[in-house]
């Protein structure tokens, strides 16, 4: 196949203007497609900024988001422009790559091209890190009722469906309404749930606390629903227990060893018939790859994620690399490498190294994923850390935790907001983006005090 030059565009139009294809002047440089500019595909297509190669970089967005800062999008401490940055602009002065902002939808492996909503590419080298998506262990249905957290829109839709019900509870006249108002159930006690539970919380008692006039907000209710036997699982038992001890001190529910068994609405329904009525449900119980091993028709797990060689490749596809969450990766001891940033990156790099070495006929190494620890806040002051065998929880964490946050942001001036963010949100007790945007629709009928309606007989 002849090389492809990514930084020619020259497209065919089909019917109503929809392109077919993306054709360009031929290029003696190979040709690296890569899809995702999550951590590990802007990993690797910076670790290709001095290879021979002509780079094209596919998004369906236009900016890469910090993820473990989401929520505090969602609970109004920080705007989305503080953990996100325009792609092109981070890569601006990488001369050897182009960013197309387009869906992937497959691959077709006979050609070696990525089929997009924009057109055909061809491709020497491709790296799918197209991340992973919500998993409701086969109950989609609760999506509508449940959305879940893993980019800018889920964030800016949480932060809406959270302010709102603190508005709605102001007009509410009926109390079993307004409790069912403010009840706040979040699916999940990894560290996603976690730290969600503990930013609702600090908004509840402290951000709007005085600015309602018919409700309190402190006395929202706050569940945090976990179906295993403990909190942050990945973490000793020492931390998981003094999380669980400070979400209890700031006002929230643990329910441990509780499986969801129905979400609806305005209800949730726990295994052992427990049914709560709650208007607002977060999912942070699980995740399910995108499907990039079904495009290539290759094994995968139970979650989704393709089964990939030892250098990252696709088996029986040398030249196609899947990373991050979309790869079923284990470390040096047989366990699964985590889905977290770090992890990516690390594959991203590899990736990149592996491109090198076939370019320059030597071996390519096989991947080895180094852990860098766990880390999670709980709200104000307080943070677990473990960093092998070193543990922090605390204010040391929460310190800790923060630093590293902010010294891994894109860019000085994200760096500063966020700090600068943080800074007046601990003097204050105030949340800068407390703002809901767009078109209020009409509040949903609740249900009846008893839970869901009865089918009838």
């Amino acid at each position: 196949m002849a090389p492809h030059d990514a930084g020619a565009d020259d497209t065919e139009t089909g019917p109503r203007g929809q392109v077919k294809s993306i054709e360009s002047a031929p290029s003696a440089r190979p040709h690296v497609v890569i899809v995702g500019a999550g951590f590990g595909g802007l990993q690797a297509a910076r670790g290709l900024a001095d290879a021979p190669v002509d780079i094209t970089l596919i998004d369906r967005h236009n900016y890469h988001c910090f993820q473990p800062l989401l929520y505090q999008v969602a609970t109004a401490t920080l705007s989305p422009a503080d953990i996100a940055w325009p792609i092109r602009h981070i890569l601006s002065r990488q001369s050897n790559i182009t960013m197309l902002m387009a869906q992937a939808q497959g691959v077709d492996l006979g050609d070696r091209v990525l089929v997009t909503s924009e057109g055909r590419i061809p491709f020497d080298f491709l790296v799918l890190a197209t991340g992973a998506t919500h998993s409701y262990f086969g109950h989609d249905e609760w999506a509508p009722y449940a959305p879940g957290l893993k980019d800018i829109e889920d964030a800016t839709h949480l932060r809406r469906r959270i302010l709102l019900a603190f508005e709605r509870a102001e007009v509410a006249a009926d109390p079993e309404i307004r409790r069912r108002l403010l009840t706040f159930a979040i699916i999940g006690g990894g560290p996603t749930g976690v730290e969600l539970a503990g930013s609702v919380a600090e908004v509840a008692r402290h951000a709007l606390a005085p600015d309602f006039k018919r409700v309190d907000p402190r006395t929202s209710r706050i569940l945090l629903i976990e179906a295993g036997d403990r909190l942050l699982p990945t973490l000793p038992e020492r931390l998981s227990a003094y999380a669980r001890r400070r979400l209890e001190k700031m006002g929230v529910e643990v329910l441990t060893g509780r499986p969801v068994v129905e979400i609806g609405p305005d209800h949730i329904g726990l295994a052992g018939g427990e049914n709560i009525p709650a208007s607002t449900k977060i999912w942070a119980a699980g995740v399910r790859s995108s499907p990039a091993a079904s495009w290539l028709g290759a094994a995968a797990d139970r979650a989704g994620r393709c089964q990939v060689e030892a250098d990252l490749s696709v088996p029986q596809h040398r030249d196609i690399f899947i990373i991050g969450d979309a790869a079923a990766v284990s470390d040096s001891h047989g366990r699964p490498v985590p889905g977290i940033a770090p992890a990516a990156k690390q594959m991203g790099s590899h990736v990149a190294t592996v491109i090198e070495a076939r370019l320059a006929g030597t071996p390519p190494p096989a991947f080895r994923y180094r852990h860098a620890g766990d880390l999670a806040t709980i709200g104000r002051n307080s943070a677990v850390v473990k960093l092998g065998r070193f543990e922090l929880a605390g204010f040391l964490g929460w310190m800790f935790w923060g630093l590293v946050h902010v010294y891994f942001l894109v860019g000085a001036r994200n760096r500063i907001a966020v700090a600068m963010s943080w800074l007046w949100n601990y003097l204050t007790y105030q949340r800068a983006a407390r703002l809901i945007t767009g078109e209020v629709e009409t509040a949903p009928r609740p249900e009846p005090a008893d839970g869901p309606p009865k089918p009838p007989a």
